[in-house]
């Protein structure tokens, strides 16, 4: 059986690297954030993902993919921001009906599976309008969608990440994997990270760290934030796993934000990491996590090397589906359909 896929809206490649471990090989990748695609085609050997908008994907292009290859799986996570709670959840935002485009690569296609991943916050706007839709539009193309909101730290991500799959095979139900009881905390995850930036604190401490270092002797994206002494000393304040409220009075009212400076929990699971990290600290250090340790965080290996401003590293670590959830899913699917 064929184990070629697609993937739409990749991002830097989490969900594809998560593929990869399962024994997939994305033959297209498509995004049309230029960053994003430069880190994919850096981490592939073959330069696969094209900086362009879905919606150009024309019938004759995707006959071409077809001829050469025989596509298995389309997978991909259309922009979320229309959808997200934490933004406007404008109902109108086009970005929203994005999904309108994947369904028409999955219908010229036909492959026998899809994954299709966003925030949560899809499943409840405008009461649930897009969740059926997403729903109706597939079955009508003679998939069984089945639909489940995800923790990444139920499957071995050191992160406490929800986020909604779609996934549909033809004439066959889908059953998620069941969640695992590895979880990792912060501590396991990145202590090996946390005293210089271009080498390693010590040997693997432990299995996840070995698993995230592979063969490297060499550490990538791990440039520390020089914050200003003020900045430091109100970072000092809060306490391994403490929060804004923990400061004296008068720093927390003025920021008036509950999520504002945050300490991770060095015994805990990481909260969910974003694009800018710009209010939450490393456990011990009095400061941001690196990208690195953000990226070891989200399960992608140190071998993974993200390209860009830091900034733009950041967002497109946040951006992306940790690669271990990305596995857990794939696995499961390359079982259900005798792959």
């Amino acid at each position: 059986m064929s184990n070629k896929i697609i993937d739409l809206f990749c991002g830097c490649g989490g969900l594809s690297r998560g593929f990869e471990m399962a024994g997939f090989e994305p033959v297209l990748a498509i995004d049309f954030w230029k960053d994003a695609i430069d880190t994919y085609n850096f981490n592939h050997k073959n330069n696969i993902g094209i900086c362009e908008d879905v919606s150009m994907l024309s019938n004759e292009f995707l006959e071409e993919i077809m001829k050469k290859n025989k596509i298995i799986g389309i997978i991909g996570g259309p922009p979320c921001q229309g959808y997200s709670t934490v933004g406007k959840r404008d109902i109108t935002d086009e970005r929203n009906y994005l999904y309108l485009q994947y369904c028409r690569i999955v219908e010229k296609i036909k492959p026998e599976f899809f994954v299709l991943e966003n925030v949560k916050g899809l499943l409840t706007l405008d009461k649930g309008k897009f969740k059926e839709d997403i729903i109706d539009k597939f079955s009508k193309l003679g998939y069984s969608v089945e639909y489940r909101l995800l923790n990444a730290a139920d499957y071995g991500v050191p992160q406490n990440r929800c986020r909604v799959f779609f996934v549909g095979i033809k004439k066959k139900k889908f059953i998620f994997p069941k969640p695992n009881n590895n979880k990792i905390t912060t501590y396991e995850a990145i202590s090996d990270l946390s005293e210089y930036e271009f080498k390693y604190t010590t040997d693997p401490q432990n299995s996840y760290q070995k698993k995230m270092r592979k063969h490297c002797n060499k550490l990538y994206n791990n440039e520390f934030t020089n914050h200003t002494e003020q900045t430091k000393k109100i970072i000092e304040m809060i306490p391994n796993g403490g929060k804004i409220t923990d400061l004296p009075k008068e720093y927390w009212e003025i920021r008036k934000y509950n999520k504002a400076f945050q300490r991770m929990d060095s015994m805990s699971q990481s909260n969910t990491i974003d694009t800018g990290h710009r209010n939450y600290f490393h456990y011990e250090k009095n400061r941001i996590p690196t990208v690195r340790e953000s990226a070891r965080l989200q399960s992608f290996s140190d071998d993974f090397i993200f390209k860009g401003s830091k900034t733009s590293q950041y967002k497109q670590v946040g951006n992306a589906v940790p690669p271990l959830l990305a596995f857990a899913i794939a696995e499961a699917i390359k079982s259900q359909i005798g792959g």
